[in-house]
This record gives structure tokens, sequence and C-alpha cells, in this order.
């Protein structure tokens, strides 16, 4: 089964603390999954380029596919693509997850591979397209990214599925906030999305139509206008998700 609509899920979380393994799947990425209403055990392909794909990443993200009930397969592409059809392999999926780490490595990597086309036509066949962080930022215009150095920067040649910027970890960086206001005040970024730590947005087409949580607390999704020469913010409430536990 696929999404009816073609579908994003961005967000800034996704994992929570294990019990018995190092992490878990969150509410958000269970989330994802409802949204893409598979027949049977979900299938969820993860792409972990922002992370230099590394070994240890699938490991506990395999562990917690296991206890979630998901049929967990990566797609990695150092030092070469691990399958022989790539664009076959996702079209596949109820879900595409992308693992956070350097958005402008992994767009500069997918663009080598051709994945930005072919993410296209896979968000087309309605599989729905989800991850954090960079994972999240990838699939709109840009955003604000710590890719080149400690100080964050902003990052403009994103997908553009979704033509807007995003600001991730609104909450838990302290220059994250104040950059997307920048950034969008001089028309760096367009109208800019934002996540607190633990929250969501879900997009249908490119509709925002909900902003979701999967943590207690006064987190937030924002949307970052420009208005004169500044920027406004208007404060989303997020639906709180239930618990898997």
């Amino acid at each position: 089964m696929t999404a009816n609509t073609p579908t994003i899920v961005a967000t800034s979380g996704g994992y929570v603390a294990g019990r018995r393994t190092r992490l878990e799947l969150g509410p958000l990425v269970h989330h994802a999954v409802e949204l893409a209403g598979p027949a049977g055990r979900p299938r969820v392909c993860h792409l972990g380029t922002a992370g230099g794909d590394q070994a240890w990443g699938r490991a506990d993200l395999q562990d917690a596919a296991q206890v979630a009930g998901v049929e967990l397969t990566h797609l990695t592409l150092f030092s070469m693509p691990n399958v022989d059809d790539v664009e076959g392999h996702l079209l596949a999926q109820d879900v595409v997850w992308v693992g956070g780490g350097s958005v402008a490595n992994l767009l500069a990597v997918w663009r080598v591979h051709g994945l930005d086309a072919i993410l296209r036509r896979v968000w087309e066949a309605g599989v729905v397209l989800a991850g954090v962080s960079a994972g999240s930022i990838c699939w709109y215009v840009g955003g604000t990214t710590d890719s080149f150095g400690p100080e964050l920067r902003p990052v403009t040649n994103g997908l553009a599925l979704l033509p807007y910027g995003n600001g991730v970890h609104y909450d838990s960086e302290a220059r994250r906030r104040p950059l997307v206001h920048e950034l969008v005040a001089d028309g760096t970024l367009p109208t800019t999305h934002c996540t607190d730590d633990g929250v969501g947005l879900v997009y249908q087409g490119t509709d925002l139509v909900e902003a979701v949580s999967e943590r207690p607390g006064p987190a937030a999704a924002y949307v970052v206008r420009r208005e004169g020469d500044g920027a406004v913010e208007e404060r989303l409430e997020p639906r709180r998700l239930p618990a898997r536990r």
C-alpha cells in the first residue's frame, strides 16, 4: 500500500531510548508508517547517507525495527550502492526514512547517484518520505545546517519537493531560531517551517496539514514569514501522538 497523496513527514525526532535495545522507533516513525497504510508488515528503507552509512547506526536501527515489527532495509551509497536497482527498491517500500548528519554531504552524494530525481518519482508514486534533521531539511528548498562547521550556515540547494525553508532543532540549539529569522528576513530562505525536538510536520502534496509531537511538554512547530524588512513567527501547536509502549 502507498499513501493516496504524495506525503512527507519532516521531523526533529523519531528515535526514543530503548528498554532492551539502545534505541527504539518513536511515534513519529510509526506515524509515517500509518500514513502509508501498509497492508501487512511495514516496509521501511533507511538512508543513512548524511551520517556516512555507518554500520553501527544500521545495527542500532535493525534492533529497533525488530522490536517494532518493521521490515527494515538500508540503502547505502558508500562505497557503492548496495542494490542493483535503487529506484525499484525504493518503490517497493511503504516509507523511506532518512537519518541525520550532514545535509550538504547528503545532497551532493544523492545527486551524483541520481537520487534527487528518483526520490521525486518515489514520492509521486505514494511512498511516504520522512526523516530527522538532515533527513528533514533535504525535502525543502533549504535550511540551517552545521554541515560546514560549528557555526550554523544556510544551505539552499535542497530537493525542493516542498517550496519552503526548514528549521530543525529549533528549541535545543540557541542559534537556530535567530538564524532562521535572519535568512527569511533577507530573502535567503522563503517562508520557513520549523520544528522543536520531538516534533514533526506532515505534508500532503506541498500543503502542510498537521504538526505532531512524540514528547510531552511545550514543544511546537513554527512558520516564519517575511514581513517588510523583518520576519514574523507563528506558533503551531502539535497534536500529541500516542506512545507505543
